[in-house]
């Protein structure tokens, strides 16, 4: 990715032992059986992974200033802790309802780090928002102990998604780029999976997830209008191979505020299917029109990426919202139709498409190189088919076999199930797929009466099969987002409001900020007690 580690200065055995154990944290506070013990291992990940980081680039370039200057890294550290991240744990802790929010606008924005001539794209705003969430929800747990709520039930996603995450690290002790994976787990897997842990022990009520609709699609037609500036204009922000690659092709790709722009067509095709869902549930005329509208707009930006991967993420997730809107004897002649014209094309007009089934080079030209990845990934998988060769060593074991050259390497398959497949063999495989059939099952399931949970389903779907011809499944924080907000919400009666298909007014006298009694509040009632008060039945 991203950070050079080519003379990682940690023994290899002490970091991988360590990431093991990160990631134990990471899944014990998903399915530690107390809150005190969930809290404990929080706080300990939070610690142990940039220690884990900082030990493996301590002799790298990145790290020149702060062998130099020691200290004043240290003291730099602290501020940053003193001023940003405890303010925001404060903020959560008295305002439970900001947290979530703040994270649904922290999802999209990675910050280039430059240092040691390498630069970085990282979530530096989401490790912010994860580190003060961590420490707000905690601080109380480990003063007031029991006296809280017990954790939440856990199913088999959660402990699939736990065991996903701790056999990635343990497979990474033979992997041949153990720098890759520790990469992968310190960056992606353990602060998603903390992530995870505090954003499914929220409540997210009917006006919780208004204001988080309103959070994506407010940032999704800000970047749109950055991305019809670029188009206009003809000069991208960020990403110089993609500039380089306009600069040579007749189409001229945009990327917003995105570093990649089929990452940016991944996110305004979510929003896109929640706004779909509005159009399908919504009855009123003003804010079919106002979804509408967004709509159209966000089409247009989501044109101007030229994603193949997105514009079928999209259309998945648009036949997954049909099929939970509409009796399936509608839907599943529209889905047959679609895939039977899909295949006409490509079978009988495929000069149309600029395509040669019969010539791998055509068929490589066509999928953007994606073809010879995806040979290449199979024969390694077929190789070492029950075990793989390690977490994290696609791209060099990729090189290592003769399938490309040094330039040429990227970071993984571009289609998830074959990265996971080579690196990690059957038995990952096995993980990778009883963990979609899980997710599913959660999110699926009693979905039909509820536009939220309809979109939830659907966007996880759009997600998995953008993964199938891109990358990012587990590294992507939308997906540990959309687990957490399904499993709240799977939590429900199935019938939540199906007589009233319109989101009126919360009931009276409901505060979200309620919904986690904090030190001192520990005698306020659930939101299921306030409701049968007041004879509303819960949600």
């Amino acid at each position: 990715m991203i950070l050079a580690a080519d003379t990682a200065a940690g023994p290899e055995a002490v970091r991988a032992i360590g990431i093991v154990i990160a990631a134990a944290l990471a899944g014990a506070a998903i399915l530690g059986h107390s809150a005190r013990g969930r809290a404990w291992a929080m706080l300990a990940a939070l610690v142990l992974t940039p220690v884990l980081l900082i030990l493996s680039i301590w002799e790298t370039p990145q790290l020149d200033g702060v062998r130099a200057h020691p200290l004043a890294a240290l003291v730099g550290a602290v501020a940053v802790a003193g001023l940003v991240v405890v303010p925001l744990a404060l903020l959560f802790a008295r305002r439970v309802a900001v947290l979530p929010l703040a994270a649904l606008a922290a999802l999209p924005f990675r910050v280039p780090v430059e240092a040691g001539g390498s630069t970085a794209n990282l979530l530096v705003p989401l490790y912010l928002v994860v580190a003060a969430g961590v420490l707000a929800w905690a601080g109380p747990r480990i003063r007031a102990g029991e006296r809280f709520d017990p954790p939440r039930a856990n199913g088999a996603m959660e402990w699939l998604l736990v065991a996903a995450v701790v056999l990635y690290t343990l497979q990474a002790a033979y992997s041949t780029s153990l720098d890759k994976a520790l990469e992968q787990t310190v960056f992606f897997y353990v602060p998603f999976a903390l992530l995870f842990a505090v954003v499914r022990d929220i409540e997210w009520s009917p006006r919780l997830l208004r204001a988080g609709f309103a959070v994506l699609i407010t940032l999704a037609l800000a970047f749109a209008a950055v991305g019809f500036v670029e188009y206009a204009t003809r000069r991208l922000l960020l990403n110089p191979k993609v500039i380089a690659s306009n600069e040579l092709e007749a189409y001229f790709r945009v990327n917003s505020l995105f570093f990649d722009p089929n990452i940016y067509g991944r996110f305004l095709a979510l929003v896109m299917l929640a706004l779909a869902a509005v159009l399908l549930w919504e009855r009123r005329p003003r804010t079919a029109a106002l979804a509408g509208a967004a709509l159209a707009v966000l089409w247009g930006g989501l044109l101007l990426t030229l994603s193949q991967s997105s514009f079928a993420a999209l259309l998945a997730g648009l036949f997954v919202l049909a099929a939970l809107r509409f009796p399936s004897a509608k839907v599943a002649p529209a889905v047959v139709a679609a895939l039977v014209v899909g295949l006409v094309v490509v079978l009988a007009f495929p000069s149309a498409l600029r395509l040669d089934i019969g010539n791998a080079k055509s068929l490589d030209d066509a999928t953007s190189g994606r073809y010879d990845l995806i040979r290449g990934g199979v024969e390694l998988a077929g190789d070492r088919p029950v075990w793989g060769w390690g977490s994290g060593s696609f791209a060099e074991e990729y090189l290592a076999h003769g399938f490309g050259v040094r330039t040429d390497a990227v970071s993984a398959s571009h289609t998830i199930p074959l990265t996971v497949a080579a690196e990690q063999g059957l038995i990952g495989l096995a993980v990778y797929l009883a963990l979609l059939y899980a997710a599913l099952m959660r999110l699926v399931h009693r979905a039909r009466n509820d536009r939220y949970r309809a979109f939830v389903a659907a966007g996880f779907v759009a997600v998995v099969v953008h993964t199938w011809m891109y990358a990012a499944f587990l590294e992507d924080p939308v997906t540990w987002t959309l687990l957490a907000v399904g499993a709240v919400l799977a939590r429900r009666p199935g019938s939540r409001r199906a007589s009233q298909p319109t989101l009126g007014p919360e009931p009276p006298g409901l505060d979200p900020d309620r919904l986690h009694p904090l030190p001192g509040r520990a005698q306020v009632a659930s939101r299921a007690e306030v409701e049968r008060e007041r004879g509303v039945d819960a949600v």
